[in-house]
């Protein structure tokens, strides 16, 4: 039974005219495939990436300067150049002056324990040799108004304190002691009062009493800078300072060897 419905045939055609397009036109070309994507740069060739690119070009360095015999050259063209702008130094004092007019260096030796020169007693040895064991000096009670001897053992007492200096001088700080200013002096046997050091001029200072009898911090201002001129030190400063340097001074002029360098 034949199929007479018009749609069907009209189908088939169209059925037909688009497979005799297919096959005279072929395939259908493929879209062009993109390059792949290239490897990614690791951390270093990034780096290496933007410097070639951010770098700012810079000047060239200047030419080396000549070899120099010094290696404060610098420094003292700098210095050259601020003192060119600021006033000349002034020269510092010298500390170690000569005596005024009608003075001298040396004086009569006021004990027999000191030398000629101001402020500086024999050495220890020298006087070990001469039997100079026995230190003595006087003291004086304000109350009672009278003049007392006392003597020390030369050997004992300044062991004593050479030991003390030795073992604290470097937490002392150059500064004399609470112990070494405020002195504790012997006491009266009548009234109990405090006996000081006599003390008259400052050439007949008895240095070396007052050292082993630790009185040193009963002296003046005036008469520690008076023993500091005349050993070669400073004497500038706060007493406790001066005091450090009469004790490390006279320690010094008992043995020369000892540590009693300031």
């Amino acid at each position: 039974m034949e199929n007479n419905n018009p749609h069907l045939y009209e189908e088939e055609e169209d059925n037909e005219d688009l497979l005799t397009l297919s096959l005279s036109t072929g395939p259908r070309p493929q879209p062009p495939s993109l390059p792949p994507p290239p490897p990614p740069l690791d951390q270093q060739q990034q780096t290496l990436f933007l410097q070639q690119f951010l770098t700012i070009p810079q000047a060239p360095p200047p030419p080396p300067s000549p070899p120099s015999f010094h290696n404060y050259d610098h420094a003292a063209v700098s210095q050259e150049i601020t003192i060119t702008h600021s006033r000349p130094p002034r020269s510092r004092r010298n500390p170690f002056q000569a005596p005024r007019p009608g003075r001298t260096e040396t004086v009569p030796p006021p004990f027999p324990w000191a030398t000629t020169q101001r402020a500086t007693v024999q050495t220890l040895d020298y006087l070990l040799s001469q039997n100079m064991t026995k230190i003595s000096g006087e003291v004086h009670c304000r109350r009672c108004d009278k003049v007392f001897n006392i003597e020390y053992d030369l050997k004992t007492k300044f062991t004593e304190i050479a030991s003390f200096i030795s073992n604290n001088k470097f937490a002392m700080h150059d500064r004399a002691p609470s112990d070494w200013m405020n002195p504790n002096l012997p006491s009266c046997e009548f009234c109990g009062s405090c006996l000081k050091p006599v003390v008259t001029k400052k050439r007949s200072i008895n240095w070396l009493f007052l050292l082993l009898g630790k009185m040193l911090g009963c002296c003046k201002l005036s008469e520690l800078k008076y023993f500091c001129k005349h050993s070669k030190n400073h004497r500038t400063g706060a007493k406790d300072r001066l005091l450090y340097l009469t004790y490390v001074g006279l320690c010094k002029q008992l043995d020369p060897n000892g540590p009693f360098d300031v």
